[in-house]
């Protein structure tokens, strides 16, 4: 490819090609038509000799700039290509697709032809030629004399991979570090423009590259980022089109993460903590406890974290921490052993880091014995001890509860002769139940063999072993002890009922030789009462009631009768303080009566004043303008 040309012609009226056209030299040999090896499209550059002809027409081909004049009818931009297959043309105005109408017209030779232009016609129009091989492309400007006009895009470009890149002024321009970024800033205008570059808004020197309105900056590293401008000039004014530029940078490990050890501290001791790495890390934890799982990156711009177990999206009980890039596992027990991964991206690229979870099982361990049972004889086994082990180190048994236990087996041990010794029979009973009895057994001498059977020995031999144990000694020390009651006192009591009453006793302890001592010493005893209900003349008491008086009052709501009641002795009839007959309910001594509603208003009966009688004082009242009983 050939740059492009972009100097004004310096003519203001209509431009055609003329026989002074020279062709840009290329390597494409038009001789051999047909038999041309395949090739991928070019798109051949002319540069013309301008004349001035009618201002009614403009004919021209690519690489040239054409001054719209007040006269212009019509533009026809020429654009041949080259290629095998060949190539289709299309058009495309300030980068995007030129939609044909009656005055945007697409010729049968594939040039494009603008009739009647106005000012919204102004730009860059670029000519594509694309076949399955690849595709090529060249511009022509289309401006009016006076303010210049700048072909820019508004495309985003991003490289990852490309050691160099370039891009239309106007891009936002998306590289890794170390490459190298060349900025095309392509100026159309009459008088010619004056380009000048700024990077956020202060004016770069000539050190940068600058050539023929490109901008080159090479080996880009973060340092480079930033707003580029670029300013075209002349005596009619000026436009300025500016790309942004991000360095990228690919996502990579860090050997630490602060925001780990910070939210470790606030957990406590009790949780674990890992960080993930692309070579892989291993994390082993008891059941039922907490980890924490960091993934440490970094990366520009900011990768964006997810977490996968065991390649799928999470879906247990988890919680992210420090805008993800700490997983929290509140228990590992909802998990099995698996592979935690944390995949963080950017547009530069991706990263993945992964982390294996292993989780230690409480088992059973037989690896100790008890004790032996005896020294020596046949029964001697030894028990294997059952412990509860997590990662080799004893735990309480009740973390194995839900693991099965090993059968354990008995261990024969020390099944040898025992050396002679003494053998006893249980004490016979005591001779007395108190006071000082005796009591005896019987003590021998034998040897316990390995078969179980027991071989009487001489009293020598088991005396060179130990001291003969005693075969009798005294027993019941404690003295003889009984209960002592005393005479029954009188039955005059308090009357429980008719012609009964309840009559006392002292209970006392003492030995057979009468001495008085504790009554604790007497409580495996059984103990005499000490009351008991007795009969009695005295208690033959009952209630006696009168008649009911006269009632007060013959209706109304203050009626009353009243009767006597006294305590008497059934025998004597003769009246006894009340609290002999408390054993019953007294009976009532007054009652309302008549309470009934009186006709035309009288309290009274019979029209006259109603006497009223007390029954316990006998005196008579006058009852006629009385509000209540007397």
């Amino acid at each position: 490819e050939y740059p492009f040309h972009r100097h004004v012609s310096g003519f203001t009226s209509s431009l055609r090609a003329s026989s002074a056209e020279t062709f840009i030299p290329t390597s494409v040999d038009l001789a051999n038509g047909f038999h041309r090896p395949p090739q991928k499209p070019a798109i051949l550059r002319k540069i013309s000799a301008a004349q001035q002809l009618s201002a009614s027409e403009v004919v021209t081909h690519l690489g040239q700039t054409v001054v719209l004049a007040s006269g212009t009818l019509s533009v026809l931009l020429h654009c041949e290509a080259v290629g095998n297959p060949k190539p289709t043309i299309s058009w495309a105005k300030n980068g995007e697709e030129v939609k044909y109408n009656d005055r945007l017209l697409l010729q049968p030779d594939d040039s494009l032809q603008i009739l009647a232009p106005v000012e919204a016609d102004v730009g860059f129009y670029a000519c594509n030629a694309s076949n399955a091989l690849g595709s090529d492309s060249v511009s022509i400007a289309v401006t009016l004399a006076g303010k210049p006009l700048v072909k820019a895009s508004r495309a985003t470009v991003i490289n990852t991979e490309s050691p160099a890149v370039t891009v239309d002024i106007g891009s936002v321009v998306k590289t890794i570090q170390k490459a190298n970024v060349t900025i095309n800033c392509q100026v159309a205008g009459v008088p010619e423009a004056k380009v000048t570059w700024f990077k956020n808004k202060v004016k770069l020197s000539s050190t940068h590259h600058l050539h023929d309105g490109l901008l080159f900056i090479a080996n880009v590293s973060l340092s480079d980022q930033g707003l580029y401008s670029c300013k075209a000039a002349n005596l009619h004014g000026e436009v300025t089109e500016s790309s942004q530029l991000l360095v990228l940078e690919p996502p990579r490990p860090l050997p630490y993460l602060e925001d780990l050890t910070a939210v470790l501290t606030s957990a406590g001791p009790s949780t674990h903590s890992v960080l993930t790495s692309p070579s892989g890390t291993k994390l082993t934890v008891s059941p039922g406890s907490s980890a924490l799982i960091g993934c440490a990156v970094d990366g520009h711009p900011t990768p964006n974290i997810t977490w996968l177990y065991s390649g799928e999206p999470l879906s247990l009980r988890h919680q992210l921490l420090a805008a993800g890039r700490i997983l929290q596992i509140l228990n590992v027990s909802d998990f099995t052993d698996g592979e935690f991964s944390c995949l963080a991206q950017n547009e530069a690229g991706s990263l993945t880091q992964i982390m294996s979870l292993a989780i230690q099982e409480y088992r059973w361990s037989v690896d100790k014995l008890t004790a032996c049972s005896a020294s020596c004889g046949h029964r001697g086994v030894q028990l294997p001890q059952l412990r509860c082990l997590l990662d080799g180190a004893q735990v309480n048994a009740s973390h194995c509860r839900e693991t099965p236990k090993p059968s354990l087996q008995p261990i024969a041990c020390n099944r040898r002769d025992c050396p002679s010794r003494w053998m006893v029979t249980s004490w016979s009973p005591c001779t007395r139940s108190c006071g000082g009895g005796t009591q005896t057994r019987r003590v021998t001498c034998q040897r316990l063999t390995a078969k179980g059977s027991s071989v009487p020995m001489s009293n020598e031999a088991c005396a060179q072993v130990s001291k003969r144990p005693v075969d009798t000694q005294s027993c019941n020390r404690q003295p003889c002890v009984e209960w002592v009651a005393s005479s029954w006192g009188q039955c005059n009591g308090p009357c429980i009922g008719p012609r009964l009453a309840v009559q006392h006793r002292q209970i006392f302890c003492q030995t057979k030789d009468g001495t008085s001592v504790s009554s604790d010493q007497c409580s495996s005893l059984p103990r005499p009462l000490s009351t008991q209900n007795c009969w009695t003349d005295v208690c033959g008491v009952h209630w006696r009631v009168s008649l009911w008086t006269v009632c007060t009052a013959t209706c109304g709501s203050y009626g009353f009768q009243s009767r006597r009641v006294d305590c008497v002795h059934i025998r004597t009839s003769k009246p006894v303080l009340e609290h002999h007959c408390s054993w019953r309910p007294r009976p009532a001594n007054w009652q309302r009566c008549n309470i009934t509603p009186c006709e035309n208003g009288t309290l009274l009966g019979g029209g006259e004043a109603e006497r009223c009688r007390s029954s316990k004082e006998g005196r008579v009242v006058s009852q006629k303008h009385s509000t209540g009983p007397c």
